[in-house]
């Protein structure tokens, strides 16, 4: 498997890998899939990666800013999807691990991410992936009427701001 840059000739791939994610419902309050226009916005500008087997996307993952303060300008909040029929098979930890690296080639110091308490699969891989439980917000938001808690996961660079 290899890695490249989500752009917007690949967006296509990422979309039908995001409507899947949204499909399992523990995955993300979101139920809309973005345009290229508005998905790039909200994106940092570097980040954005993709996993392939062969010319098939197995998966992505990218960075949001948590603020516009410039003290946070370091933070991230990630995102990770799987392909349904390439999940189980490591692409997640291969996403997150390079995502990792390439956010502290790009100065970053903190990732975290906002995880349903019901999506153990995630949890257990950003614990592989060196993150830790920092928080749990109940009821932060409701999915299709029914409220739902958050793990709020982080991981601290151990190179980037000591």
């Amino acid at each position: 498997m290899d890695i490249r840059t989500i752009t917007q000739d690949n967006y296509s791939e990422v979309t039908g890998i995001y409507r899947q994610g949204i499909a399992t419902g523990i995955a993300t309050f979101q139920e809309d899939i973005p345009d290229w226009e508005s998905w790039d916005k909200s994106h940092l500008p570097h980040c954005r990666i993709a996993a392939f087997e062969g010319e098939e996307m197995t998966g992505w993952a990218a960075l949001t800013p948590v603020s516009g303060r410039c003290v946070y300008a370091g933070v991230a909040e990630v995102s990770v999807y799987v392909a349904e029929k390439f999940r189980g098979r490591g692409v997640g930890e291969l996403l997150l691990n390079s995502l990792i690296a390439q956010s502290e080639a790009a100065g970053l110091w903190t990732l975290q991410s906002g995880i349903f308490s019901t999506n153990t699969g995630s949890i257990r891989l950003h614990e592989k992936c060196g993150f830790r439980q920092v928080g749990y917000r109940e009821k932060i938001g409701r999915k299709n009427g029914v409220w739902k808690d958050n793990i709020i996961m982080e991981r601290r660079s151990k190179i980037i701001g000591v």
